[in-house]
């Protein structure tokens, strides 16, 4: 089959060779040089601009209806729910721009398309034009970095709320674990030196704070509505705790602890109900059902979004969101950091 193909190749190179042989010949028959451009070659040329211009914006309306079921259903946090505006905002802009801009070009070369005895117009300098696009993308911009500014204030803001639920998470090659305040409500203090299979983060057993703190793998739970204050270590090198659905990330860096927080709005099981996650997931287990793979559930996840190795694109935690009941059950049955150390 491949030799098939090579020699297809092949024979259209010389068939597309021939045919240009042929022009060749036909335009020494009407003894014009096959570089004069004609004005019938200009009008030509004009309106097959102004035919791909229309096949260009189809294919691009086509793209976008065909990948839009593809993208991140609706924010899932309080603060997502800002940017997803934002982005329809910035995508509104881009479109737009992007619509006028091409149209105006391919309708330039059909209407200025070359005509015998034309003289084109020599403009050196043009003050009105000079302003327009100048303070148009200025204002434009300004819009944009002014918007994106206040919201990545109020989304980076230290948290207040006594209430929030504090959540560390601590990143190595290629895994996540999660750890969380005790009933002190304070994370206890680490030390790298006691890193061990005991003690995976590094806690310092001197420290009475670490003694009730909880330490999770594979999925780690937080409840609705009520504020998520993370705090992000690495161990090794720079990874990066992207929560798509949240619309939240935050780097990981050794030798420093970064933060992030913000308020879920959706439970999983809210999510799972959702008509655009149900058609979405519908596709995923019908692609699944191919492969011979069992079908799988909607998952709030977190990713590593840092190329940080060999196996980083398995670098992922899953995330259950639910009432604060059923998280505050949930805690209950997870062992604290000094049970832990007792039963080793």
């Amino acid at each position: 089959m491949k030799l098939l193909i090579l020699i297809g190749l092949v024979l259209l190179i010389i068939a597309v060779h021939q045919l240009m042989r042929v022009i060749e010949l036909s335009r020494e028959f009407k003894k014009t040089k096959e570089w004069n451009v004609t004005e019938k070659d200009n009008a030509f040329n004009g309106k097959m601009m102004l035919t791909f211009m229309f096949a260009f914006f189809a294919f691009f309306f086509w793209q976008v209806n065909r990948w839009n079921d593809n993208s991140l259903p609706g924010a899932a946090s309080e603060h997502g729910l800002k940017v997803d505006t934002l982005w329809d905002y910035n995508m509104y802009i881009i479109v737009f721009t992007f619509l006028v801009t091409n149209a105006v070009l391919f309708y330039f070369a059909y209407k200025y398309s070359g005509k015998k005895d034309s003289k084109a117009t020599f403009i050196a300098h043009d003050n009105r034009l000079e302003m327009i696009w100048t303070i148009v993308p200025a204002v434009v911009l300004a819009f944009i970095i002014i918007f994106g500014l206040k919201y990545w204030n109020e989304i980076t803001e230290r948290s207040s709320d006594p209430n929030k639920v504090t959540i560390e998470l601590y990143a190595k090659q290629f895994d996540w674990t999660a750890r969380y305040a005790g009933f002190d409500k304070t994370l206890g203090s680490t030390d790298y030196r006691q890193i061990d299979g005991g003690n995976i983060v590094g806690l310092d057993t001197l420290d009475a704070a670490c003694h009730d703190d909880i330490i999770v793998k594979n999925e780690f739970h937080i409840p609705v509505n009520k504020e998520i204050e993370f705090k992000m270590r690495s161990r090794d090198v720079i990874h990066s705790a992207y929560m798509p659905h949240f619309r939240a990330q935050m780097n990981c860096v050794p030798g420093m602890v970064t933060e992030f927080k913000f308020t879920p709005n959706k439970t999983t099981a809210e999510m799972r109900k959702d008509p655009y996650v149900i058609q979405l997931m519908a596709g995923i287990n019908e692609a699944r059902a191919k492969k011979g793979e069992p079908a799988v559930e909607f998952d709030y996840i977190l990713l590593c979004n840092k190329i940080c190795g060999t196996s980083h694109y398995n670098m992922q935690m899953t995330i259950i969101v639910e009432s604060e009941k059923d998280y505050k059950d949930w805690l209950l049955t997870q062992p604290r950091f000094k049970k832990k150390i007792a039963s080793k």
